[in-house]
């Protein structure tokens, strides 16, 4: 059976934000501190590189994921995060997401494996 996880960003009166994640019932909220928007660009150009080499995304192998699909990756790498209770590596993977993509409101994840079903709501 799928599950969906839903997260929604919101700003703090600070600089860090906050993002909410839902897995089902379970509410995670994942601080995304300053240092991390503001210093995290040596781990997100890693994880660029990382995806300059491609991706299996479900079924289907992306030889150069686009901004959205890099996204959809690291939404992704976000459950293992939360099940681990990493909670660093979740704040990294949050930031990487809403500094690629600035007008992320939520991020919709199915987990059926399908990495293309992961929404990134902007707006």
């Amino acid at each position: 059976m799928a599950t969906l996880l839903h997260c929604v960003l919101s700003r703090t009166w600070g600089q860090s934000m906050i993002l909410d994640v839902y897995v089902e019932e379970t509410l995670v909220k994942v601080e995304i501190p300053a240092e991390v928007l503001t210093q995290g660009n040596e781990f997100f150009d890693l994880m660029d590189r990382d995806m300059d080499k491609g991706w299996r995304m479900g079924p289907q192998y992306v030889e150069h994921p686009d901004t959205t699909q890099r996204a959809q990756i690291a939404a992704w790498k976000m459950l293992t995060a939360i099940d681990t209770e990493n909670r660093k590596l979740l704040a990294l993977l949050a930031g990487y997401i809403v500094t690629r993509i600035p007008t992320t409101s939520a991020v919709r994840i199915v987990t059926d494996g399908d990495l293309s079903n992961i929404e990134i709501v902007q707006g």
